[in-house]
């Protein structure tokens, strides 16, 4: 069981930059074994895979469309994780959420157990 707080949203410019952090409460099965992930959902679009990461923090996968602009990264000694976000263009404006998984390494929607509440991210042009 985990639970996933992100905050580090906000309001920015095109071409800004955001951190956005997840913290973890994890019981029964520690933090350092969940892969972690980041999805958004626009309004009127389906949730969409951002990035994930490894065990480790090791391994990375990112969309397409945020690839070279963002940056997954975790600290298991902190039991977060976080996502930052550079060149933002209004397209990526869209709630944020934090998301853990029991696999072995994920990037599917479904197979992400445990989610957080989300946090806003706007990018005004």
């Amino acid at each position: 069981q985990v639970q996933l707080v992100e905050s580090g949203g906000g309001l920015v410019q095109a071409g800004g930059s955001l951190r956005l952090s997840c913290a973890a409460s994890a019981s029964g099965r520690t933090f350092s074994r969940y892969v972690m992930g980041w999805f958004r959902q626009a309004p009127g679009k389906d949730r969409e895979f951002v990035a994930s990461t490894s065990w480790s923090g090791v391994t990375a996968y990112y969309a397409d469309s945020v690839k070279g602009r963002f940056t997954i990264s975790r600290d298991n000694a902190k039991n977060t994780v976080y996502l930052q976000m550079n060149s933002l263009q209004p397209e990526d404006t869209a709630v944020y959420y934090c998301a853990a998984s029991t696999k072995i390494y994920t990037t599917t929607f479904d197979e992400y157990e445990y989610w957080g509440q989300g946090t806003q991210v706007t990018v005004s042009s």
